[in-house]
C-alpha cells in the first residue's frame, strides 16, 4: 500500500494561517456556511480522487 504525506507542505501551512486570519470573525452562521461549504469540497475530491483511481 503506498504511503500518503500528511504533513502540509510549508505553502499550505501559511495559507492555513492566512485563513485562520480571514475566519476569526465570522459569525457563527458564516462559520457554518463555511464549514458546510469546505465539507463539500472534500467530498467533491474524494469522488475525483475514486473517479481518477478507477481509470488507473
Amino acid at each position: 500500500m503506498m504511503e500518503f504525506p500528511t504533513q502540509l507542505s510549508l505553502e499550505q501551512q501559511f495559507r492555513l494561517q492566512t485563513l485562520k486570519e480571514q475566519v476569526k470573525n465570522l459569525s457563527q452562521e458564516e462559520a457554518q456556511n463555511f464549514l458546510l461549504e469546505v465539507l463539500r469540497q472534500m467530498m467533491v475530491k474524494d469522488n475525483l480522487v475514486k473517479h481518477l483511481l478507477k481509470q488507473a
